[in-house]
């Protein structure tokens, strides 16, 4: 029996997601929200966590696994759902080690399959998502300076990046410093551009 815990913010969602893994063959799914994974990690623990990278406050759930630790001391193996279209994602769960990277438009009849060889010590890429996977594992930018081009492609001034982020000014330009160097640009407005075409904001 493979136990999954199943972290979504959305009760239908979760609900509907939970109902297609039980039709498995041996899956138990428990649910969690964004922020409860510690409680719901009380009881027997689960052989994988699964989230969904659209879910509202995803990032943060991939922040918060990198803080629990897996009784054998390590991680959970982690899994995602996604779609190729979402770099940001991607790159945030391959920093927080995911394991299993599962396409939302891939078909389901094998999902529990899936549960089960990551369970077992396994690794699962999707075949539609290894490209855009090997692409954000060569990005050289860091999530913060992601995070700050980010908002300077949306039009925010180095004060209101620095007041949304809860850091200096200073510390904001050195970061747009870093983002321009390690692209390769010639200044902020062509860092923006490359990293939009390179699909990383």
């Amino acid at each position: 029996m493979t136990t999954v815990l199943l972290v979504h913010t959305v009760p239908l969602w979760r609900a509907s997601l939970a109902s297609l893994l039980c039709a498995g063959p041996d899956i138990e799914v428990r649910t969690a929200e964004h922020g409860a994974i510690r409680d719901a990690l009380g009881g027997p623990a689960p052989d994988v966590l699964l989230t969904d990278l659209d879910c509202p406050g995803a990032l943060d759930v991939l922040d918060e696994v990198k803080t629990v630790t897996a009784p054998h001391g390590g991680p959970y193996p982690l899994a995602v759902l996604t779609r190729s279209d979402r770099p940001r994602g991607l790159r945030r769960a391959y920093e927080a080690g995911a394991l299993g990277y599962i396409d939302k438009y891939r078909p389901v009849d094998d999902l529990s399959e899936v549960m089960h060889k990551l369970a077992d010590g396994g690794r699962h890429i999707d075949e539609s998502l290894a490209f855009s996977l090997l692409q954000v594992a060569d990005m050289p930018l860091s999530p913060r300076e992601l995070s700050v081009l980010s908002l300077a492609e949306g039009g925010d001034t180095v004060a209101g990046i620095a007041a949304r982020l809860h850091l200096t000014p200073g510390t904001v330009r050195n970061y747009l410093a870093a983002a321009i160097r390690k692209s390769g640009a010639r200044n902020r407005l062509d860092a923006i551009r490359r990293a939009k075409e390179a699909g990383w904001i």
